[in-house]
């Protein structure tokens, strides 16, 4: 054989191998590929088989979740209504102890419809400064716990240029009778009557009721009425938790302009907004308003 044809059958022989190991390797990589993707596949399966697991337990946390959360919200409300019974009983309680600590007696109506017992005395007087009085030389004394209503009433008063002077304060059952004596002798039991309470009927056995006058007037207080004073009183005194006790047309006494009574600042601006007079309200409504009585405002 020739150099040439041995030389070309070394070549094809190269060529048939190499061509063998292509088909080979060929074949070898699709079957790897396949076996690749294959697993891949199941791969990808098992994480998405993950996935959604996680995702049904996310669900079933979540749902817990919301569960629990409305679980928590409904005790916080039943705490809260919880609280708000104590805090309704704490008022309830502190409503009564406030309520056993104020006489009753102080809205009780009295004028002819309720007797005032003889042995009564507030449980607590205090004298009135001379400087608000209208006779320095004589001692006047009011209910202690009202007594900074009245002052504050009457440096209001001054503020606005109107001198008021207490003339009477409280009384107590036998000065009233005194006071009504005294009245009968000089107009008669008739005209006394009309403008002079007897004893135990008398608002100012209460130490709340108060006779005003002014430094002009002096002693003739019952021409308040044309002044300025009584004007002011009648615009501002409800204010301070004061009323007229006899307006005109009361089925009590006579018109008494100089005569005010203290029933608390709430009573007195109700019956103030209503253009209502104490008298005018039952004992049942008047009631209501005693839990009130000392309050500032």
């Amino acid at each position: 054989m020739s150099k040439l044809n041995k030389g070309n059958s070394s070549i094809l022989w190269i060529l048939g191998i190499a061509l063998v190991l292509f088909v080979f390797g060929f074949f070898y990589t699709q079957v790897s590929f396949a076996k690749f993707k294959e697993s891949s596949k199941i791969a990808i399966e098992g994480y998405e088989g993950k996935i959604k697991g996680l995702e049904a337990t996310l669900a079933e946390a979540t749902i817990e979740k919301t569960a629990l959360a409305e679980q928590l919200d409904a005790e916080q409300r039943k705490n809260a209504d919880f609280e708000n019974q104590i805090s309704e009983i704490e008022g309830t309680l502190g409503d009564l102890e406030k309520l056993s600590k104020t006489d009753p007696e102080l809205l009780n109506k009295y004028s002819k419809v309720y007797f005032l017992n003889e042995n009564y005395i507030p449980n607590a007087l205090v004298q009135i400064p001379g400087t608000y009085t209208q006779n320095d030389t004589k001692d006047y004394w009011f209910h202690k716990q009202v007594w900074p209503s009245l002052e504050k009433m009457l440096k209001a008063a001054k503020a606005d240029r109107i001198n008021l002077e207490i003339i009477s304060g409280y009384r107590s059952f036998d000065e009233q009778v005194e006071v009504k004596s005294g009245h009968v002798v000089v107009y008669g039991a008739g005209t006394a009557n009309q403008f002079s309470a007897e004893q135990g009927y008398s608002e100012h056995q209460l130490g709340t009721a108060v006779d005003l006058t002014t430094k002009e007037l002096g002693v003739n207080f019952e021409a308040i009425k044309t002044t300025p004073a009584y004007k002011w009183l009648q615009n501002n005194a409800y204010k301070y938790g004061f009323i007229l006790s006899y307006p005109e047309g009361n089925t009590y006494y006579q018109f008494e302009p100089w005569h005010w009574r203290f029933v608390g600042i709430k009573l007195a601006k109700d019956l103030d907004d209503d253009g209502k007079y104490f008298y005018d309200l039952s004992q049942r409504d008047i009631d209501a308003y005693l839990i009130n009585f000392f309050d500032k405002r």
